[in-house]
């Protein structure tokens, strides 16, 4: 399952905000400018967040999010499932690019089984550049640069059919 999710996750297809079709509901969890951990807890009892790859790995291991980063030769990649009541909501894919990794912002690497939303969202720093809405299949996603005292992560988002975005569009 987390395999197949975090496959889906790299294949998304990215849309405007602007593109025909998407419903103001489906926009307002797409283009959630707040923690989707802090939304999620809205929905659910516990949130938890299971750890599926974690390290660095070289820049000819990215896509098309390249063109979206600095140009480092290493990136410090995260891919985790996170749950909400025991139920995988959100497929996350996190990049940060080595030059990122200094000063306090070296906590990224030491997440372990906290959301990357609450690290994220505690910090005063923080700013964020897009929000693009993406599809596969009948899954959406997003993808996000943020920033961390203006040093920049890529975070992309898949939301997995029991998340409850899918009931809010019904």
């Amino acid at each position: 399952m987390s395999q197949d999710a975090l496959s889906l996750l790299r294949a998304l297809n990215w849309l405007s905000p602007e593109q025909p079709g998407l419903s103001p509901a489906l926009l307002n969890w797409l283009l959630e400018e707040d923690s989707m951990t802090r939304r999620f807890e809205q929905h659910c009892q516990q949130v938890t967040v299971q750890p599926v790859r974690e390290g660095f790995i070289n820049a000819d291991e990215l896509t098309d999010e390249k063109a979206l980063l600095p140009d480092d030769e290493r990136f410090w990649l995260r891919e985790i499932i996170l749950f909400g009541d025991d139920e995988p909501w959100l497929a996350g894919r996190t990049l940060v690019p080595e030059s990122t990794l200094n000063g306090p912002e070296i906590m990224l690497q030491q997440l372990g089984t906290r959301p990357l939303g609450r690290y994220l969202f505690s910090s005063s720093t923080l700013s964020r550049d897009f929000i693009e809405p993406g599809k596969i299949h009948d899954l959406w996603g997003r993808r996000s640069r943020l920033r961390l005292s203006d040093k920049p992560l890529l975070l992309t988002e898949l939301f997995l059919p029991a998340c409850p975005l899918y009931r809010d569009l019904v």
